[in-house]
C-alpha cells in the first residue's frame, strides 16, 4: 500500500453531498497502477474558496457535482468543448495553474443510452434541469429521441433546458406516462430531505419499459428498487458514475486502465 508522502499528487471531487463513489474508484485505480497519487472527496464551504485551493495548491484534477455544475464555469481559465456544449462542468484539470473544464457526464449518459439499445422512437420523461440534466437532455437528442419532456418546477430553467434540444416541458407530469423515465435531480439521494421518495409515481414506473436513475447513491434508490421490483429494465446511477470517473481519471493521468481494471475498481467502489 503506498503511504501517504510529499510527493504525491491530489485530486478531488466537490459536492453539496460527498459520496466515497469517486474516491474509492480512483484511489483503487492508483493503487492498481502503482501511481503515488491520492484522491479525497470534499464538501465545500464556499466554491470560489475551494476552486481557488484548486489552482493554489496545485491540486492536478477536480470532480464537480451537484449542485455546482454550472456556478463553477464562472471560476475556470478554459472550457473545453464537451463543457461548452452544455454549460456545464463536472470535471477540471490543473495544468500549471491553468484550469481547464471538462465533462464525461454526456458521453457516459451516451454510452448507457447505446448499451442498452434504447429506442430513439420510444417517448421519455426527464425530471431536472439542472448541469446533469442537460448533459443528460444532451445526450438523448444527440442519439436521435425526439419525444421528450423535461419536469421541471422551476419554470425558467425548465423551459429553458426544453427549448435548447426542442423538447417539451411541464412543471407538473403528474398522470403523464411514456416509455423511458429518467431522474436528474437529488430526489432519492441518500442524505437528503427526500432520500426516501420517489422521482416518479408508481404509475408512471408501471407504464414505463426504461427506469433510469442517474442519483449514484444508494446504488438502490428507491426509484431503482421500484423499477426491479416492477420487472422494468433499469439503468443506475452507478453505471454513470462509473464511466464518467473513468474518463475523468483518463484526464487526470493520462493513462486508460485495462477493462479488467475497470471492473475491479468498479466492484471495490460498489462493495462499500
Amino acid at each position: 500500500m503506498t503511504m501517504l508522502n510529499k510527493d504525491m499528487t491530489l485530486c478531488i471531487s466537490l459536492s453539496a453531498r460527498p459520496s466515497n463513489n469517486g474516491t474509492r474508484f480512483h484511489n483503487f485505480l492508483y493503487e492498481a497502477l502503482g501511481l503515488n497519487w491520492i484522491y479525497k472527496a470534499f464538501a465545500p464551504a464556499d466554491l470560489a474558496q475551494a476552486i481557488a485551493g484548486v489552482r493554489g495548491l496545485g491540486i492536478r484534477g477536480c470532480a464537480i457535482s451537484m449542485p455546482y455544475k454550472e456556478d463553477v464555469i464562472a471560476l475556470v481559465d478554459r472550457m473545453d468543448p464537451s463543457a461548452t456544449a452544455i454549460d456545464s462542468v463536472n470535471t477540471i484539470v490543473n495544468d500549471d495553474g491553468v484550469l481547464t473544464a471538462y465533462n464525461t457526464d454526456y458521453s457516459a449518459i451516451a454510452q448507457l443510452i447505446e448499451r442498452g439499445g434504447l429506442d430513439a422512437a420510444s417517448s421519455v420523461l426527464l425530471r431536472g434541469s439542472g448541469g446533469m440534466a442537460k448533459a443528460t437532455a444532451a445526450a438523448f437528442r444527440d442519439a436521435g429521441f425526439t419525444d421528450v419532456t423535461v419536469i421541471a418546477r422551476n419554470e425558467q430553467n425548465g423551459q429553458a433546458l426544453a427549448a435548447l434540444y426542442g423538447f417539451g416541458w411541464t412543471a407538473d407530469a403528474a398522470g403523464e406516462t411514456a416509455d423511458i423515465v429518467v431522474n436528474v435531480t437529488p430526489i432519492g439521494m441518500a442524505g437528503g430531505a427526500d432520500e426516501h421518495a420517489l422521482s416518479f409515481t408508481e404509475e408512471q414506473i408501471a407504464a414505463a419499459s426504461v427506469v433510469f436513475d442517474v442519483v449514484a447513491l444508494p446504488t438502490e434508490t428507491p426509484l431503482i428498487r421500484a423499477g426491479r421490483a416492477a420487472g422494468k429494465t433499469v439503468i443506475t446511477g452507478a453505471e454513470v458514475a462509473t464511466l464518467q470517473a473513468l474518463e475523468q481519471f483518463v484526464l487526470y493521468t493520462g493513462i486508460r486502465p485495462s477493462a479488467e481494471q475497470v471492473r475491479a475498481a468498479e466492484d471495490f467502489m460498489r462493495a462499500q
